[in-house]
């Protein structure tokens, strides 16, 4: 059998899973996963477009920061992250990719920019473009 992948939105779907998981021979050394879905580009694009506007519209600590610091301080506001001295001097944040986050992990990072963005007097330009991507 191949190793199907499919989402679980339904009965139907979980009830084709459950099917699948009874006619496995378990002789032959499977492994089992299940996680959340992925992010959409829905929301790839809506996170995109905010990080544009708050890096264009917020100075951090005397500095204008690009989208892609901008990406790395919110994901670490969200994950919670650690940061460790560097080989060189300075910090580095013990990163996590955006790239294989969930859309709940998404949502949990647009909540943290909107907060952000709201007590800075962010004004987002293309709400109306991402305003469905949740």
């Amino acid at each position: 059998m191949a190793n199907p992948r499919f989402p679980i939105r339904n009965e139907t779907d979980r009830q084709r899973a459950i099917a699948i998981l009874q006619r496995i021979d378990l002789a032959e050394g499977k492994t089992w996963c299940l996680h959340d879905e992925a992010r959409s580009d829905a929301q790839n694009r809506r996170m995109w477009a905010m990080l544009r506007d708050i890096s264009q519209q917020v100075e951090w600590y005397g500095r204008k920061l690009d989208d892609e610091s901008w990406k790395h301080v919110f994901s670490a506001a969200v994950q919670q992250q650690d940061a460790v001295p560097g080989i060189n001097g300075g910090f580095v944040v013990l990163g996590v990719s955006t790239r294989k986050q969930s859309k709940k992990w998404f949502n949990e990072m647009f909540l943290v920019m909107e907060a952000f963005a709201a007590e800075r007097g962010v004004k987002f330009t293309t709400r109306d473009y991402w305003e469905g991507a949740a």
